[in-house]
């Protein structure tokens, strides 16, 4: 059985473009994007999940497969996936720094571990909430959801086709903002409760000097900190919903499917 050379660059195009798409997305996925998850395997998880998809997606328009025009769109595709990524590691990241955030507040940053996504020294209270998010993420499908959503990016960004306005470049931009925002939110708890606790050693002090209540006051800090977090423990999983239920949203506006 003989093949023309046209047919076997039409293949290897319709192969490797929705392959790059969706390795720049795995590169930059919660869980998968991990250091701790070998490349090979994630490259393997992106050809097979290519290999499926490959049927549905329209035939790549490329004439010629090792010239400019090829390799410009292998970078959009890439910055295509990659955007998708983006959108869900920022949800990540917003309980790595709500956890630092209490780490700081209440003392307890001196205790710091590898992060194995990041691959740098975070304080043991932002890795605890990282692995709880990123179990939480698994648990309700995330996965699942990410998939989906490349798979509807080859309907609202052809190969070939439109990709991202720059108007919804800035929206991805902003996105980073809820970060932050809800980093906050989840960390307010611990932040007031830390305030009082500072504020009534203050008075204590200021009525009684010669009680040296700062010298006795981290450790205390430390207990309450530790404390506010188990108090707190139970709106994790609420935050995290609301963070990934806008992260959903977002993408479903901008691969124009409705949620769900």
């Amino acid at each position: 059985m003989q093949y023309e050379l046209g047919v076997i660059f039409q293949f290897l195009a319709d192969l490797m473009l929705p392959f790059m798409r969706i390795s720049g997305m795995f590169a930059a996925m919660i869980g998968i994007s991990a250091k701790t998850m070998p490349p090979p395997v994630r490259a393997l998880l992106a050809a097979f999940l290519a290999l499926i998809i490959m049927p549905v997606v329209d035939p790549v328009p490329i004439d010629n497969l090792v010239g400019l025009g090829t390799f410009m769109e292998i970078i959009r595709q890439l910055l295509i996936g990659v955007a998708m990524g983006f959108i869900s590691m920022m949800v990540l990241n917003t309980f790595v720094l709500a956890g630092q955030i209490v780490a700081m507040q209440t003392g307890l940053g001196f205790a710091s571990i590898v992060d194995p996504v990041n691959g740098i020294n975070v304080p043991a209270v932002g890795q605890f909430y990282l692995i709880l998010a990123t179990l939480l993420f698994w648990t309700m499908d995330g996965h699942l959801s990410m998939i989906q959503m490349v798979v509807a990016s080859f309907d609202a960004f052809p190969i070939g086709g439109a990709w991202f306005t720059g108007e919804q470049l800035r929206e991805i931009a902003h996105w980073g903002a809820w970060m932050f925002i809800s980093a906050v939110t989840l960390s307010l708890a611990s932040i007031v409760s830390l305030l009082i606790v500072n504020l009534a050693f203050g008075v204590m002090t200021k009525a009684t000097p010669q009680l040296n209540i700062f010298s006795i006051g981290f450790s205390i800090a430390q207990i309450t900190g530790l404390l506010v977090i188990w108090i707190t423990l139970d709106n994790f999983t609420a935050h995290f919903s609301a963070q990934w239920n806008r992260a959903e949203q977002f993408m479903c506006e901008l691969v124009r499917i409705c949620p769900g």
